[in-house]
């Protein structure tokens, strides 16, 4: 079985790459000093990654993002927010996951991811619900959100279980 946590790791920081690159590209006529040094410090992240040594990849992308803020240039990108974060680097990774998990295993997975969405849309626009069954939801629904991200079916399949049997307690279809 492939490691799908790197795949999504790498994906997370070409995503970066890519939209600093693009940034950089762009004529935005915006403080010259401070994109030099942002240009370096990707350069240097690239380097890092290209050497294996993603800790400090990740580093110098974050310092970028830090950099960029002090420096107040208005166009530069922004850091996301860990929810877009993580949907960005599942579209990233979605084309190297597709090569070198097996059809069952992408089906399997889709087939849970589409249960769970249903599932997860049904029991959050439930009416009358208490705080702490939506915390439930949540937390469930993100659990598994991370199964699927490391394909896991099993442990998908067991929190869609889980979440089905809240919505049955709920009185909502799963």
């Amino acid at each position: 079985m492939p490691d799908v946590y790197k795949i999504m790791l790498d994906a997370e920081l070409s995503k970066a790459f890519d939209v600093w690159s693009g940034y950089l590209d762009a004529r935005t006529g915006e403080d010259p000093q401070a994109r030099a040094r942002l240009r370096s410090s990707l350069q240097s992240a690239r380097e890092a990654a290209a050497a294996g040594d993603l800790k400090s990849a990740r580093a110098w992308v974050a310092e970028m993002y830090d950099d960029a803020r002090e420096a107040g240039l208005p166009w530069a990108p922004v850091r996301p927010d860990p929810c877009t974060a993580d949907r960005q680097a599942r579209d990233y990774a979605k084309d190297d996951l597709r090569e070198v998990l097996p059809v069952h295993l992408r089906e399997e997975l889709d087939s849970i991811a589409i249960y769970l969405s249903v599932t997860g849309r049904r029991l959050r626009t439930a009416p009358g619900l208490d705080t702490a069954t939506h915390q439930d939801i949540l937390y469930i629904t993100a659990r598994a959100g991370m199964a699927l991200d490391l394909a896991h079916p099993t442990a998908a399949r067991r929190e869609l279980e889980r979440l089905e049997a809240i919505a049955r307690r709920c009185g909502v279809e799963p």
